[in-house]
């Protein structure tokens, strides 16, 4: 088949392969694929992880930061951070989840599952087995509350750090989602998880979904923010290696976030994005002014000109209310490398 032959399969309605799609417009009323089992419980093994410590820390953290220009911030606030705690992050590159767990301290990195789509990552077997083995991933599914009405993490389970086995099974329809990331983090395991369920079009954040907030609740179970800047400039939608140059990423980690007593799963969904935010703002205005918005939170009465400095980081990390072009061209500019910060205390 010619190029044209498939440039006619694709205006009838067939994607590359010649599998027949849903229009767009009929897709609220297509009938929902019966669900298909992704063992991960192997990926979990002893042999698989020492796998994946030679995959991970070898090789991929190792290409990840030959390719771009990766500076991180805050790991001294994980000091103190045992386990299970959640990493939450936004997310606008396939280069957020090597960034991250490459900068996480090892003793945090190897025993942490990550949430990954079920109909991207495992879709297809060889693509299911290497994102399982590599990124200790589980299938999250990311369309909204499953079948029992319960919302998905934004999702299985494993053997336990004393080798008890978990649940070894997950299915790719949302109904295990809630189930498996559950079943982890009784089992020790910490997770990453990205609340926007998917990442960004045009590399500004979107709204967390409750998923994250509900699990962390349920649990009892501490949120540690993250917030990666310059990844969507490095590399965006629609590219399968970083930009050439060594482009420069920022990856910054916050305070581990818990519920409060009685707080509900929405009201501790809207802190965790607004320290997202902050850690994501501290790039452009500093961590001074980043804090100010914050003390709008933590002080009842705080000053208006807190508050107004919280909206604006808001409105930044949402970004420009403009065309898509121009949101994707502003998301696009790479960032500065960082400056040696002059020195306010003599020598």
């Amino acid at each position: 088949m010619g190029l044209a032959s498939d440039v006619r399969l694709l205006r009838r309605g067939r994607d590359w392969r010649g599998r027949a799609t849903v229009p767009r417009s009929a897709e609220p009323w297509a009938p929902r694929r019966e669900s298909r089992q992704f063992p991960t419980a192997w990926a979990r093994t002893p042999l698989a992880r020492a796998a994946r410590v030679v995959a991970l820390d070898g090789v991929l953290r190792t290409l990840a930061w030959s390719q771009t220009r990766p500076e991180v911030y805050g790991t001294d606030l994980l000091s103190d951070v045992r386990g299970p705690v959640v990493f939450v992050s936004n997310h606008s590159s396939h280069l957020d989840t090597p960034l991250i767990l490459g900068s996480l301290p090892p003793y945090l990195r190897r025993w942490t599952a990550v949430g990954a789509a079920a109909d991207y990552f495992f879709d297809a077997r060889w693509r299911a087995i290497g994102t399982a083995l590599i990124f200790n991933a589980f299938p999250v599914e990311r369309h909204g509350q499953d079948r029992g009405g319960r919302r998905g993490p934004e999702g299985g389970a494993a053997p336990s750090r004393s080798g008890r086995s978990g649940r070894g099974a997950v299915r790719r329809g949302g109904g295990t989602s809630l189930d498996t990331a559950s079943a982890l983090v009784v089992d020790g395991w910490n997770l990453l998880l990205f609340p926007e369920a998917t990442r960004s079009q045009d590399g500004w954040m979107r709204r967390f979904r409750l998923g994250t907030a509900q699990l962390c609740c349920q649990h009892g179970i501490g949120a540690v923010p993250i917030a990666v800047r310059g990844s969507y400039a490095a590399m965006p939608r629609g590219r399968n290696w970083p930009r050439s140059g060594r482009p420069t990423v920022v990856v910054r980690y916050g305070r581990p976030l818990y519920p409060g007593p009685g707080e509900s799963m929405r009201d501790f969904s809207a802190r965790l994005e607004r320290a997202v935010v902050r850690l994501w703002a501290e790039q452009d205005v500093g961590w001074w002014e980043s804090m100010r918005g914050s003390a709008s939170d933590d002080v009842p009465a705080a000053a208006s000109a807190n508050k107004q400095s919280a909206n604006k980081q808001v409105a930044a990390a949402r970004g420009p209310d403009a065309a898509s072009w121009r949101r994707i061209w502003e998301a696009s500019r790479p960032l500065p490398p960082a400056q040696r910060r002059r020195r306010i205390w003599p020598r």
